[in-house]
């Protein structure tokens, strides 16, 4: 499958990164111990198992840095990729390669950690419909490729800003003097191709949900027994989202009472860095 990202949010992203890694003097090592016409060939490797993400971003820092390097992506972002494999091969200026080397593996190592925890999540639920998501817990400015990684990791994605859609959680139930107010309040205030999803604690709130209709909601923090009960009462009628506290060793547990969705905010917020890493080929 063929994930992608909008080229000008890479452009821009890149070259903040490059700006702020290069300073106001450039790369002050390179340029002391590299001769300014030397060429080298570099190959980027992984050095564990994982899911691959962030080519583009790679891609693209390399290029800003110089037009003329060459840079072969071996593997698609979503690929797997076993301990030692190589993911991309780069040739030309020497001086660039090695200054847009960090800049290039911090994209990928995170992106790559996202789609990989991703990806073990969404094992871990294969045998039942349901499918884990994302949130808006994410890196600051970081939240298009975070939630990009997801994807390229089986995962799917929740609403990507507060402009999405209306997702009315437990503070707005609290100031808007409960759930039913809340969701008369935001039919009223929408139009009609943007979806209403409402988050309960307890089956009575749910009880008050399906009364009133909605498109979706968010069974949060509630055990396997409750999400299971649930489930029986929406009787697809909605969308049923689980949420809260969601582990790998208990995401199998929520999937298995029928759920639709398990937004997991681990997925971004907790994901561990991918190691990769860029070797120069010596000739």
């Amino acid at each position: 499958m063929t994930f992608d990202l909008s080229p000008l949010l890479i452009h821009d992203a890149v070259r903040a990164a490059l700006a702020e890694d290069l300073g106001r003097a450039g790369d002050v090592t390179t340029q002391a111990a590299i001769p300014a016409g030397a060429t080298a060939r570099a190959v980027i490797a992984a050095r564990e198992a994982g899911v691959v993400a962030g080519l583009p971003l790679a891609r693209a820092a390399f290029l800003q840095m110089e037009p003329r390097i060459g840079f072969e992506a071996r593997l698609e972002d979503g690929a797997r990729v076993a301990p030692g494999e190589i993911v991309a091969r780069i040739e030309g200026p020497a001086r660039a390669i090695l200054s847009a080397e960090r800049v290039a593996l911090n994209y990928m190592g995170r992106l790559s950690g996202v789609a990989s925890l991703t990806a073990t999540y969404a094992e871990r639920i294969a045998h039942t419909r349901a499918r884990v998501c994302d949130t808006r817990k994410t890196t600051p400015l970081m939240r298009a490729f975070e939630k990009y990684a997801v994807r390229c990791g089986g995962g799917a994605n929740h609403r990507f800003g507060l402009d999405d859609a209306v997702l009315i959680k437990d503070n707005h139930i609290a100031v808007a003097g409960g759930v039913a107010p809340a969701l008369r309040a935001a039919k009223a205030f929408v139009g009609h191709l943007t979806r209403i999803e409402i988050e309960v604690d307890t089956l009575d709130q749910l009880r008050e949900v399906l009364a009133e209709g909605a498109d979706a909601v968010l069974l949060d923090n509630m055990r396997p027994d409750a999400l299971r009960r649930a489930v029986e009462m929406v009787a697809r009628r909605m969308i049923c989202e689980a949420s809260g506290g969601v582990t790998l060793d208990t995401v199998a547990s929520i999937a298995e009472t029928g759920v639709d969705l398990i937004s997991v905010g681990a997925l971004t917020h907790s994901a561990r860095v991918l190691d990769l890493g860029l070797d120069i080929e010596i000739a």
